[in-house]
Parts: C-alpha cells; sequence; structure tokens
C-alpha cells in the first residue's frame, strides 16, 4: 500500500522562512554564530562520538543490587517515624481532637494538628498551607500527623487519633454540563481559548459532520517508589544566612520549583533549604511539585528537635495527597468537503477542577497545531469542585486532547469512505495552524508512511471483518506530538580534576536514564571518552537547572552541559590544569523563537477483542518517532516502551470511582485501581527516523517520553473499532463496554 500526500493549494500566506524539507533549516539571514548550532558535532577525527551510541545505564548495577538510596533509604542518625493523619469528609472544619488514646500508645513522641503545629510564614501553595486552621477543603486532606519511635507505633496511635467533623454539604461529582463551568484565560501559560476564522461558517459548509463527545475518570499516580521523605533540622544559629538549616531527602524532579515554594513557607532564605534526591523511582509529573506531606515531615522535626523524621506515603494515601490527573470531558466537532478536507475543527475541553487549587491541563492546546483548517476554535473549562487539586501526569492536557482527537478523526474517515492515514495527509499543513510560523522539523508524514509500511497496515479489513476463533482483530493508528516546553535558560558547572571531569547541576534521574545521557553529552562537548565524564545531579549546591518533565530535561540540560563544556574548552584548552571550572547557561540557539517547535510520530495497534467476553488483548503495537537526535537509542527506547505501556494501562484498566456521599475515591489501591501487569503487555516495537532538529538546542534532540502516552489510546480505540465495528469513547476500554 503506497501513501501519497496529495497536491493542494496553501490556505495561509507564506511566510518569508518557508518550511523546510529536508533536515535542514533555511539559514539565510543568520548570523556566524547562530549557524554554528545547526550541524552535528564536530569531534575530533577519527574519534567515535558518545551521542547516538546504546549505552546501558550508569546506575543500573546500583539499582538491580539494590545500593542505590532513594528517598527513605538514606542513612540517618536515630531517626523517628511520621504517620500522617487524612480527613474524613470532603467539606467542613475540625470540632474536636481527642489524642487521649493515641498518646497511650508505647513509643509516641508526638500528636501534631492545627492546634499546635508550627506556624507556616508565606502562603506560596494553598495545598501546602495544612495545620495552620480547623478548615476542611477536601477527602484526604492531611489533618494531623503522629510521630513515633517505629512507623508501627506511629501508625497505630494515628488510626486511634479521635476527630470530631462539623461537616458541610459539598461538591464532588464532576458534571461537564455544569453552569457554573468557567473558562480559564491563561492555561500553562497558553491563552485558555483560542478562534480562527467562523467555525459555524465551516460546520455548515461540510460535507461531512463530526460532533462528538471523549472522556476519562479520574487517573492517579502509581509510581514504583512511593512518596517519601527524610525531614532534618540542623542545630545551626538563625543568624548566619549562609548555613543549611533544612535537608529534606525527598523523592522529587528536581529542587527547581521545591525550593521556592518551600523555602518561604518554612521561614527560610532559599539557600538554607537542601533538597537531596539522587535516585527517584518514577515521577512521571507527580514528583514535579511540592506536596503536603513534605510540611508536616519538616514540622514534626521542627517539633521533635534535631532527630531526623522519616515518612513513607502508602498506596491508599497518595489518592488524595500527591495529585492526580483529573477526568476530563472533550468535545469534538470536525467538518469536511467531500474529499475529507476539514472546513472547521471545534474542540471544548471540560475538566474537573479543585476549589482549593485550580490546576487545568491544556488539552485542546495540540489540536491548534495537529491538521489544517480555515476555521478553528479551541476551548477549556473547568468545574472547581470539593476534591483534591490535580497535578501533573505524563503528557498532561496532550494525553486527554489527543485521544479525543484522534479518534474523531478516525470517526470523520470511516464516514468519509477513505483511510484513517491517508485522512491525516488529506490535511497535513504547510505551517504551524495556530502561529502560521514554519515548523522547525515536522515528521508527521513520513512516520504515518513508515510505520504503515511496517506494521502491514495494506492487511486491514474492514471493521468486524477479521475473526480467529472467539476473537475479532482489527488495526488502528494515531498521530502523537509533543511541544518544546522551553521556559527558560538555567544552568550548569563543569569542574575538572586529575584526567576526570564532573557535570554538575540541578537535574534529575527519574528513571529516564540521565545520569548517563548527560555524560554522553558532555563527553563529545568535551572530546573525551565517556567513561571520563561523571554527574553530580540529584541535589541542590549544583547550578539551577529544569526540573526532569515536560519532555524537557535532556535538550534544556543538555545545551547548559554544552555551554559549559565550550566555556571551559575555551578557557583551558582540551588539556585543562587540576582544579578549573566553568559555568555557563544554556539557551536555544538564537532565531528558535522563529519557528514552531514540536516532536511527532504515529503509534499503531493491533486489538483482539472476545466475542464472548469482551475482553480486550492489545496482542502488538509500534511507535515511528520523528524526535530529533537520539542521545541513547537504549534508554529513548525503553522510554517509548514505558509510555505507550502506561497509556496502555490508562486505555484498557485503570478505572475511578468518588463516592457522591463523602468525596473519597473508593478503590484507592492497587488492588481496587487497576494497572497493566506484564500479561497485559504485548510486543511493543519503536522506531526513531533520522532527524536533527537544530532549533530545539545545541544537540539537535527533542523531548520523547511523553510523546508515547499521546496517540496510544486512540490507537488503541480505532483498532477495537475496526476489529469490532463499537466505538469506544471513553477511557478505559472495558469488556462490559464492549459486550
Amino acid at each position: 500500500m503506497t501513501i501519497t500526500r496529495p497536491d493542494r493549494p496553501v490556505e495561509t500566506e507564506e511566510p518569508e522562512t518557508q518550511e523546510p524539507e529536508t533536515q535542514e533549516p533555511d539559514t539565510e539571514g543568520l548570523e556566524t554564530d547562530e549557524r554554528q548550532h545547526l550541524g552535528p558535532d564536530a569531534l575530533r577525527p577519527g574519534r567515535t562520538p558518545s551521542v547516538g551510541t546504546a549505552l546501558p545505564r550508569v546506575e543500573g548495577p546500583l539499582k538491580v543490587t539494590g545500593t542505590a538510596p532513594y528517598a527513605y533509604e538514606h542513612a540517618v542518625d536515630n531517626p523517628c517515624y511520621l504517620w500522617p493523619v487524612l480527613s474524613t469528609i470532603a467539606r467542613g472544619q475540625i470540632s474536636h481532637i481527642d489524642e487521649t488514646a493515641a498518646r497511650a500508645v508505647p513509643g509516641v513522641l508526638h500528636v501534631l494538628s492545627h492546634e499546635d503545629a508550627p506556624s507556616l510564614r508565606v502562603k506560596t501553595d494553598p495545598r501546602l498551607w495544612i495545620l495552620q486552621n480547623p478548615k476542611v477543603h477536601y477527602h484526604g486532606q492531611i489533618v494531623a500527623g503522629v510521630v513515633a519511635e517505629t512507623p508501627e507505633s506511629a501508625r497505630e496511635a494515628a488510626e486511634l487519633l479521635q476527630i470530631t467533623y462539623d461537616a458541610d454539604v459539598a461538591e464532588v461529582e464532576f458534571d461537564p454540563d455544569d453552569p457554573d463551568a468557567v473558562s480559564p484565560r491563561i492555561v500553562m501559560m497558553r491563552p485558555g481559548t483560542e478562534t480562527k476564522g467562523d467555525v459555524e461558517q465551516g460546520w455548515s459548509e461540510s460535507t461531512y459532520r463530526l460532533a462528538e463527545t471523549y472522556a476519562h475518570p479520574d487517573q492517579f499516580h502509581a509510581q514504583l517508589e512511593p512518596h517519601a521523605v527524610i525531614a532534618t533540622w540542623h542545630d545551626v544559629t538563625r543568624l548566619d544566612p549562609r548555613a543549611t538549616r533544612l535537608t529534606l531527602h525527598d523523592s522529587n524532579q528536581g529542587p527547581l520549583i521545591h525550593r521556592p515554594m518551600l523555602a518561604p513557607l518554612l521561614g527560610l532564605l532559599p539557600h538554607q533549604l537542601e533538597l537531596i534526591s539522587p535516585y527517584v523511582g518514577g515521577g512521571f509529573g507527580g514528583k514535579a511539585m511540592p506536596h503536603p506531606h513534605l510540611v508536616l515531615a519538616a514540622m514534626a522535626a521542627k517539633v521533635i528537635g534535631p532527630r531526623p523524621v522519616k515518612l513513607a506515603l502508602t498506596r491508599q494515601q497518595m489518592f488524595s495527597t500527591v495529585g492526580h490527573r483529573a477526568g476530563s470531558s472533550q468535545k469534538i466537532r470536525l467538518g469536511s468537503d467531500h474529499n475529507g478536507r476539514l472546513t472547521m475543527i471545534e474542540h471544548v475541553s471540560t475538566q474537573a477542577g479543585a476549589r482549593l487549587k485550580r490546576n487545568v491541563d491544556q488539552s485542546a492546546v495540540a489540536t491548534r497545531v495537529m491538521y489544517a483548517t480555515p476555521n478553528r476554535h479551541t476551548e477549556h473549562r473547568v468545574v472547581d469542585l470539593d476534591v483534591p487539586p490535580s497535578t501533573w501526569m505524563r503528557a498532561p492536557g496532550d494525553f486527554s486532547g489527543m485521544f479525543a482527537l484522534e479518534t474523531a478523526m478516525d470517526e470523520l474517515a470511516h464516514r468519509v469512505g477513505i483511510d484513517p492515514i491517508e485522512l491525516r495527509l488529506r490535511n497535513e499543513p504547510d505551517v504551524d495552524p495556530e502561529s502560521g510560523k514554519p515548523f522547525s522539523t515536522r515528521g508527521l508524514v513520513p512516520c504515518l508512511q513508515r510505520g504503515a509500511e511496517r506494521f502491514g497496515w495494506e492487511t486491514r479489513q474492514a471493521p468486524g471483518q477479521r475473526r480467529e476463533g472467539e476473537w475479532l482483530v482489527g488495526l488502528g493508528v494515531a498521530a502523537t506530538t509533543f511541544p518544546n516546553t522551553h521556559a527558560v535558560g538555567l544552568f550548569a558547572r563543569v569542574e575538572h580534576d586529575r584526567g576526570r571531569y564532573v557535570v554538575a547541576l540541578q537535574a534529575s534521574d527519574i528513571g529516564t536514564g540521565a545520569h548517563t545521557v548527560l555524560r554522553q553529552i558532555a563527553a563529545d562537548a568535551l572530546e573525551v571518552p565517556v567513561d571520563v565524564v561523571s554527574t553530580d545531579i540529584g541535589r541542590t549546591g549544583t547550578p539551577m537547572a529544569m526540573v526532569a518533565g515536560g519532555s524537557a530535561g535532556t535538550y534544556e540540560w543538555g545545551n547548559a552541559i554544552v555551554a559549559a563544556c565550550e566555556k571551559l574548552r575555551r578557557k583551558h584548552g582540551p588539556n585543562p590544569p587540576d582544579g578549573v571550572s566553568a559555568t555557563a547557561q544554556g539557551r536555544p540557539p538564537r532565531g528558535a523563537s522563529r519557528f514552531s517547535r514540536h516532536a511527532f510520530g504515529a503509534q499503531f495497534a493491533e486489538a483482539a477483542v472476545s466475542r464472548v467476553t469482551g475482553e480486550v488483548r492489545v496482542r502488538r503495537m509500534l511507535g515511528v518517532y520523528a524526535a530529533g537526535t537520539i542521545i541513547n537509542p537504549l534508554t529513548a527506547r525503553s522510554q517509548m516502551v514505558g509510555g505507550m505501556t502506561m497509556a496502555l494501562s490508562a486505555a484498557l484498566f485503570e478505572e475511578s470511582y468518588r463516592d457522591p456521599r463523602f468525596g473519597q475515591v473508593i478503590n484507592h489501591d492497587l488492588a481496587g485501581y487497576h494497572v497493566a501487569a506484564n500479561a497485559d503487555v504485548g510486543e511493543l516495537e519503536v522506531e526513531f527516523l533520522a532527524e536533527h532538529d537544530p532549533w530545539f538546542g545545541a544537540k539537535g534532540s527533542k523531548g520523547i517520553g511523553e510523546m508515547a502516552m499521546v496517540g496510544t489510546p486512540a490507537a488503541i480505540g480505532n483498532a477495537i473499532f475496526n476489529a469490532t465495528g463499537v466505538r469506544l469513547r471513553e477511557m478505559p476500554f472495558t469488556p462490559d463496554t464492549l459486550i
């Protein structure tokens, strides 16, 4: 099967710099110092580059032998243990606390509540403002804590603590048609609402029309390493502003956000708060922001004195205290002419919000850049409820929004009567449909074409036609994308001593392989073997750097590392003396703002559906990606396989239920909230197309991990439709929806 992109007129005026057809952008008009960023790395003749080499993760032996210390495992002297107490109402206030039974448990050191908790200073985040008054904002809010000599004693005492509440009427059920829903002006630094042309006129002119709603429930983080912290106050004078007063051994995605939010809250100067997290057992956005348990641990440690306080949240506690992906409803309208060319797109995303603190995923933003149309309207809406605040969860917004858009595109292709890939090719834009800027690179078409060839797309049959015994089998496809999320250029330092180099910055390895890929980037910039480079990351006291989030870590950190290495070479040459160092700021190449910068890919899925039970088995998936220079093919493949697995889990299993009477998630553990296990995951294949995008940064690499999440649920749902003829518009795709 050969798929070609049909010729059609360009609907927008071409900018002066046209989108390049090859990997090299148009450099006309750029200064000489800008051109230096545009090519592959210049290396010494005969030297094999480190970038592009499939190196195993350098910390792998430590992790498989259990000697890499995670947050709760750091060695500290004479620790005590903290158990949080969570509210059992969704809204109201505490009227009385009886500590008698709790204090009688042997080993109990202190019961902490709003009645005696240390005062917090600056309200940097309302979620973190705990134990300052008796008010309850949501079920599962931290309202007390018990400190004891052992974790068992702390838990027993916490369960004996008697708390009486005066409950108010609470709203906890999400209704996307709630008349009180509001449209935020800004969503993740982007306009919340955007309009181009006249969507109603485009609708009236359409030959084919589609108007459907797509949805998913609240989805919850279940990182391999639960959230944990060790809090230690140091016996130092307040008169010395340079002294570290509080150390948190924490599981986080970098201290960039934690320090400015926690330090003022606790009455500290930023550099008086030390954060240490060299190894993190999964983040996925859920560990990018500080959560209330950190504040509770800091309070408890301050009350207890110089002893460290250890706290590890249980799975059940994580469902209310560390954020989640809020449930959403996505209304999509598509109109097209008789050839399938879009005459309009409308995407209205409505999300459940928290009254205490509103966090809105940018679910409709990807729709603005995906397909060409003269008329488009995208809007975000939020319904505030008395529920815990949501937070970032892998591919926030793009995950839910692209599930809706890519399912709708499959539905439209079926109505028009053309191949789903062909529909996407017919609506491929020449420039960014939102900004009018040329794309730095846009590899969606070659990803679709290569994926179709490799996956055997030509064997796809009409819906419901392919049968293998009790199984109906189908193929599905969806496009995927993720943007450049650059906010501000931050820093890195490189040090030399006795023939070895240390790269230092506040990066975090959350399981992505940062310890390895950052060494590879530095080795090429220094023109030295990778085994003479080491990393000092995961702690304060090093140069401020981007958090491990937004699929931006590698190229943002890489920009700063290359700048620091080049500065060291300029000052000291290829053989620097011992003890020298250089610190530099990383920035995108000059002129990068003239381009729309995104990574693109295509997801393919083969699904089998039992005609007896409705069970869905995803037999195989393929992801083909155009994601710039791949620094390490081994760790990159792991990221994409992990992203597809996580998205498959959400698509088939992850279902949550909130009790409308009390506001808690009923299935708040991994026995009731099902995630994919080994037997649920079939054959997963990954292919990266050769691409170098100089406008992302010095190495030409793009973000990857979250992109594998974005298109996967739609590809699976579209495969289920091809297998059965049944269209599923709400995740998860459980057997009861197919029987």
